[in-house]
């Protein structure tokens, strides 16, 4: 950084740098900082290019952090940003790009030094470095945030810069690095445990003049969302094409910024991946996003709102904000939570309606997050969505996450099937999902389904989901939530396709196989228990061992605990299994003939439920049903001479019997209605999954060295 400064390889030596973190104090005033702030290599663009930026200028970050507290230079460097920052703001308007390009970069060293000190040092340090003064008296300038707290007027500084100067090409950079070093403020909790509500950064940004002004940043973000503007051509690629901006400017402005004194610089070339100090790409780093302007505003908003919402004391009003903004085309005289609440702000729907669908097909896990909390919180949100006529455009990428499940991560299925669960709340989606016709599915790979209604693929995934569930994950939480999803809208089923109904009555059958396999070998513990406690002889437990895992005591009181909780998880899903079909029959018959075609085909998966007690009364519709159409097929098979009825013969004898059927012959069950509700303590859940996010997806490289959160969550999930 500094007029040589063309090069991130260049930053650990530079003797701009070099002295502004030694004792030495710089004055606001001093022409060195428009020296130090001429740098212009292209804003680094991904994880790998911010890390080597961190590892250029984390020597000189160490030694401002033992300097600063005698030379100031912090303050005077945070001195200069807010002139820069207020020179930015007046002439927005008039598109001055000189002011925005010297924002940035000063505005780039500051979330370098934030971001090494909240990874390095407590808060309260942090606090004492913004604050430090020189200990000079001949430093006659007087800041203008003289009296008050520098941290303070960093964050309110920030905010202005994301809410009130419009984006344009020369301060695109600025509003990314903006959102940049609020996240770097704000990742306190990544580096401790202490909660959220104890950091100053939050309780500043939760109270006083912040809490005021929290709709209009919330507003904000949602618009970089919804909006997707992208980075302006060269930005962050100057040989991609167009050139660079930053070099552009750098180049017109550079003698005006330098008194003359200044040299030509060169863009840095792009990083050869085969160059001995080239830094690969991390593994399972998101690639470099279009419009990063939309996914950090998403991050941050997520991190203000997903934060200081347990402790009472601490309100948090972006939280509140979101929860209750409304569409512009929103009336009032209709009944909704708002009429209880004032309305935060309006905001066109649309955009960010078609910015979630944009998300949810490239399966940005912080978008199916968004959505969860709209969906969950929003009404007006909510009713905006179910009210959409291009539903499919968001469903179908949601199906597709859950779909792909071994390849997403389990907190991105979770969201997801939240998100079915709580649409399939409403009856009115439950409806309109089976009459939106679908073109061919081309990522559901098993077969190829034409003629597939939206519901009918709901069905399908939910299905899979459960089975893959069932057979290797065994997250009793999963499954149950997909039958929930399934059980809300079974009463809506119609006109599912033959291939929807033989994946019910498979998934059925397949659970059955397993309830009979679990029950035998429960059986065979119990009594090979029984003869080893009553002195039984070894080979009375020999088949036994056959069917238990390698190393597995068949005398082990443990494994008849779990192998009867194993058989008790199971019925419950087989009861759920069987009251969504009976759900269906019950609600649906009549625009349900292919499910009553496979009950017949398949009537032999259910004869060994008839008795048991657990499932007696719920058989008993479905074999209702099967009596009926039994008998419409034999009547048919008469008229026919006693031949043996083809395909279309038995369809056609359903389909008469359906016109015949009683509708009040069947057993009256309470419909099947859940509903979500979200955890007593969501921050446990929700802290965790927005940090995993902002440190995979914000672009910006988080050092592991203190961390703690993300450590912490992870040995909890490998522990449990």
């Amino acid at each position: 950084m500094g007029t040589s400064a063309s090069r991130v390889g260049d930053l650990e030596s530079n003797e701009y740098l070099a002295r502004f973190a030694n004792k030495e104090h710089i004055s606001p005033n001093d022409p060195f900082w428009n020296r130090l702030l001429s740098f212009s290599f292209p804003p680094p663009a991904s994880m790998a290019e911010n890390r080597r930026l961190d590892e250029q200028v984390a020597a000189v970050c160490r030694r401002l952090l033992v300097n600063n507290l005698t030379s100031g230079n912090l303050g005077s460097l945070l001195h200069v940003f807010l002139g820069r920052a207020g020179e930015l703001l007046a002439s927005a308007q008039t598109d001055n790009a000189m002011f925005g390009w010297q924002t940035y970069n000063a505005l780039l060293i500051l979330r370098c030094i934030s971001k090494f000190l909240v990874e390095n040092v407590k808060e309260e340090d942090l606090v004492r470095q913004f604050e430090a003064r020189p200990q000079v008296s001949n430093d006659v300038s007087r800041p203008p945030d003289e009296g008050e707290p520098r941290l303070e007027v960093f964050l309110d500084a920030l905010v202005e810069l994301v809410v009130d100067v419009p984006v344009k090409d020369f301060t695109y950079a600025v509003h990314v690095e903006a959102v940049h070093t609020l996240l770097a403020l704000l990742a306190g909790p990544l580096y401790s445990q202490r909660p959220a509500h104890q950091f100053c950064v939050y309780r500043s940004l939760m109270q006083g003049r912040y809490a005021i002004h929290a709709p209009l940043l919330v507003k904000t973000l949602l618009l970089h969302f919804s909006e997707q503007q992208p980075a302006p051509a060269g930005l962050y690629r100057p040989n991609s094409g167009g050139g660079s901006l930053v070099l552009a400017l750098a180049s017109g402005l550079w003698s005006v910024l330098t008194l003359g004194y200044g040299r030509t610089v060169t863009a840095e070339p792009e990083l050869d991946p085969n160059a001995p100090d080239a830094i690969p790409p991390l593994v399972g780093e998101p690639p470099v996003t279009d419009a990063p302007l939309a996914n950090r505003s998403l991050l941050l908003l997520l991190v203000l709102v997903n934060h200081c919402t347990a402790d009472r004391s601490l309100h948090n009003p972006y939280r509140q904000a979101l929860f209750c903004f409304t569409d512009v085309q929103h009336d009032d005289r209709v009944e909704s939570q708002h009429t209880r609440a004032a309305v935060s702000f309006r905001l066109d729907m649309s955009p960010l309606y078609q910015a979630l669908c944009a998300g949810a097909r490239r399966a940005q896990e912080e978008c199916t997050l968004l959505l969860y909390l709209l969906l969950h919180r929003n009404s007006d949100a909510r009713t905006h969505i179910l009210a959409r006529s291009d539903l499919e455009q968001l469903v179908e990428p949601v199906l597709r996450t859950l779909y792909h499940a071994p390849a997403a991560g389990s907190h991105h299925i979770y969201m997801s099937l939240i998100v079915l669960l709580i649409l399939s709340e409403d009856e009115g989606f439950n409806r309109i999902v089976h009459d939106i016709m679908l073109r061919q599915v081309t990522w559901y790979s098993e077969r190829a389904v034409s003629g597939l209604s939206l519901g009918g693929l709901l069905v399908l995934v939910v299905l899979r989901t459960v089975q893959f569930n069932m057979l290797r994950m065994r997250d009793r939480y999963l499954h149950t939530n997909c039958l929930a999803a399934l059980a809300n809208m079974s009463a809506e089923f119609r006109n599912l396709h033959p291939y929807v109904t033989q994946r019910l009555v498979s998934l059925f059958e397949s659970l059955a196989k397993k309830h009979a396999r679990l029950l035998q070998q429960l059986a065979q513990v119990s009594s090979a228990s029984s003869s080893a406690s009553a002195g039984g002889s070894s080979s009375d437990t020999d088949g036994l061992q056959e069917a238990l895992p390698a190393g597995a005591s068949a005398v082990d009181p443990d494994m008849v605990d779990e192998l009867g909780q194993d058989v008790g998880v199971l019925e419950e899903v087989l009861r759920m299994v069987l009251e969504i079909v009976n759900s269906c029959l019950s609600h649906q018959l009549p625009h349900n003939p292919n499910l009553v075609y496979t009950l017949l085909h398949r009537r032999a998966v259910f004869l060994p439920f008839r008795q048991h007690p657990a499932f007696q009364d719920i058989t008993h519709n479905i074999d209702m049903v099967l009596e009926f159409f039994s008998s419409e097929l034999e009547s048919a098979a008469t008229s026919v001479g006693g031949r043996a009825l083809g395909v279309s013969e038995v369809q056609a004898a359903i389909q008469r019997g359906v016109t015949r059927w009683p509708r009040d012959r069947l057993r009256k069950f309470p419909d099947l209605k859940f509903k979500y509700v979200e955890e007593e303590q969501p921050e446990d859940f929700f802290i965790p999954y927005v940090w995993s996010l902002v440190v995979r997806a914000s672009g910006l490289h988080w050092s592991r060295t203190h961390m703690k959160l993300l450590l912490a969550e992870a040995a909890t999930a490998a522990v449990c």
